[in-house]
């Protein structure tokens, strides 16, 4: 009776092995309360102000070259906005998206996309 449980718990020890070699799968995930599940991290990128818009968007802005130009950081890219000259309130652009800084707000819009009622949210 013994053998056979050890037999048991061996083969379903190298079955686990097995499949977690295939990838997706862990052995720690067979463990309830194990601690090895997902970690949060931090998503703030350094250095940038992150900034929350209506319809729940958010982007976040780095300055560059003393506010000659900021780095726009979304959620699955990167890209530069250079400072553009003319209207009330500051406006930055690389073409395809401008963003307008005025009275403590931001007006994003890039091809289709707008974000409108941003505003910057306060560092802990």
């Amino acid at each position: 009776m013994m053998i056979r449980l050890i037999r048991t718990a061996v083969a379903l020890l190298v079955a686990a092995g097995l499949l977690a070699g295939c990838g997706g799968f862990s052995v720690s995930s067979l463990v309830p309360f194990s601690g090895d599940g997902p970690k949060a991290r931090s998503t703030v990128p350094a250095n940038a102000t992150e900034y929350q818009c209506n319809g729940g968007k958010r982007f976040y802005l780095r300055n560059l070259d003393n506010d000659t130009a900021l780095w726009l950081i979304y959620p699955d890219r990167e890209v530069r906005l250079d400072k553009v000259t003319g209207d009330a309130g500051t406006r930055y652009s690389n073409g395809p998206a401008t963003l307008e800084l005025a009275s403590g707000e931001a007006k994003l819009t890039d091809g289709t996309a707008a974000y409108a009622g941003c505003k910057a949210v306060a560092k802990p």
